[in-house]
């Protein structure tokens, strides 16, 4: 009789090893795409479409959730310091942290959400309806026809709304410091400028182009490679999501210490 040490042992290095194929399977479909983006970039109107219904759609949602990204921070910052540091140092305090990481992830996550089970709950579908296999019939590559478009617009949106994102919560946090800490704009807006650095920006440039990289990568190659009908669409659905997530956080804490 095999023992408890034993089967977590072989759980663990099965889960380990079904892992480490994914990702390579996963980094083989992100080559094949980059191998089509060429054939892509010449017909620029399916990208700009994409742009419009993976950015410009996302942006309200985006948007209602710097609003409170802005107030959570200006909050949580006064709470932290009170007492210890004056006041005039808020905007710095959320500045940083906007710019370095709660813009950046907190608004790829809420794009995953969105945007990531979007991708593959529409390219699950067409598998499964047999739509791709018509697009192969009529000698039409689906990588170049839908999966690289989706790449391209999401590694150029993404950044876009981490801009807006970045922005807005910086907006909600001066006026939460105003309306609930009487901290003046003038105060909050040159403590802002006390210890603002473009390095942080370009922090939160790279670290939006990676993540939105990583969803349209996630939910194409998980809605691309469905099985199994509706149980299937809404299986990769889960685990385009989940993987979107979770390579959202990895990928995150690699740039960090590369950039930082």
């Amino acid at each position: 009789m095999t023992s408890m040490p034993d089967r977590i042992a072989v759980s663990f290095g099965a889960a380990t090893r079904e892992s480490i194929q994914q990702l390579g399977a996963i980094t083989r479909f992100f080559m094949r795409i980059m191998k089509a983006m060429p054939s892509s970039i010449v017909r620029p109107h399916l990208i700009v479409e994409q742009m419009m219904l993976m950015g410009v759609n996302s942006i309200p949602v985006v948007l209602l959730t710097s609003v409170f990204i802005g107030a959570i921070s200006a909050w949580t910052a006064n709470y932290l310091f009170a007492g210890a540091i004056p006041l005039i140092y808020l905007g710095s305090a959320v500045g940083k942290a906007v710019f370095t990481e709660l813009g950046p992830v907190l608004t790829a996550l809420v794009i995953t959400g969105r945007v990531g089970a979007k991708l593959a709950a529409e390219l699950g579908t067409m598998r499964v309806t047999e739509q791709l296999d018509a697009m192969v019939c009529l000698s039409l590559d689906p990588y170049c026809y839908l999966l690289a478009p989706r790449m391209a617009a999401g590694a150029v949106m993404a950044p876009v709304l981490a801009v807006f994102s970045a922005f807005f919560a910086i907006v909600s946090a001066q006026l939460v410091a105003q309306a609930a800490f009487s901290l003046h704009p003038t105060v909050f807006y040159h403590g802002l400028r006390l210890f603002f650095d473009v390095k942080d920006v370009v922090i939160c440039l790279v670290k939006s182009f990676v993540f939105g990289c990583v969803i349209a990568l996630c939910g194409c190659y998980f809605g691309f490679l469905t099985k199994g009908g509706a149980v299937g669409v809404g299986e990769s659905t889960k685990k385009a999501v989940v993987a979107a997530m979770v390579l959202i956080i990895i990928s995150n804490f690699i740039v960090v210490k590369i950039l930082l």
